[in-house]
């Protein structure tokens, strides 16, 4: 979605829309693959001007499937994630300057208008869990056989012969 700089006015406008995910997913689909988002995002947004900042205020609504840290399972779950951001003219950047909390929220803009695709899929990124879990409860992959122990128990035995490299630390933690 792109918006031109000269539509933006002081009055709080409000738009919908629905923003593809292909570009989304081939970036997450980049490293770990511990997520993907299932169908187009909704973005609600109001904007606005103030002098040459433009304000952005919305909230992303989406369906995301995730594969499980603990079982590697996939799991989805809806994300609805409000967002706030600020742009300046670029020309307005100021070089080397320490940052203070208030210049997180802010990024730069140039030219006639501004694609708000990238800044959309920023903000969903950040809004994903960093690590993904089915559950709180989820009880992972057995180390021996890698059986999902949400599933059930599985046929290992429970008392694990002791690793005799690791002898001197059992005796320490018995206190012998």
């Amino acid at each position: 979605m792109k918006i031109a700089i000269e539509d933006i006015k002081a009055t709080p406008k409000e738009i919908h829309y629905a923003e593809g995910i292909d570009e989304l997913n081939a970036r997450l689909d980049r490293g770990v693959h511990d997520y993907r988002v299932a169908h187009a995002l909704g973005v609600d947004v109001e904007y606005y001007r103030a002098g040459l900042d433009v304000f952005f205020r919305g909230t992303l609504h989406g369906d995301v499937i995730g594969t499980c840290a603990r079982c590697a399972e996939e799991y989805s779950f809806g994300l609805d994630h409000p967002f706030v951001f600020v742009l300046a003219p670029r020309a307005a950047e100021v070089g080397a300057a320490r940052l203070s909390a208030d210049d997180l929220e802010l990024s730069y803009y140039e030219g006639e208008e501004i694609d708000l695709t990238p800044l959309v899929h920023e903000q969903m990124i950040l809004a994903l869990p960093t690590r993904p879990l089915c559950g709180e409860a989820c009880r992972g992959l057995c180390p021996r056989c890698g059986a999902n122990l949400n599933a059930g128990t599985c046929g290992c035995p429970t008392a694990a012969t002791p690793d005799p490299r690791l002898a001197a630390l059992h005796a320490l933690a018995r206190g012998k």
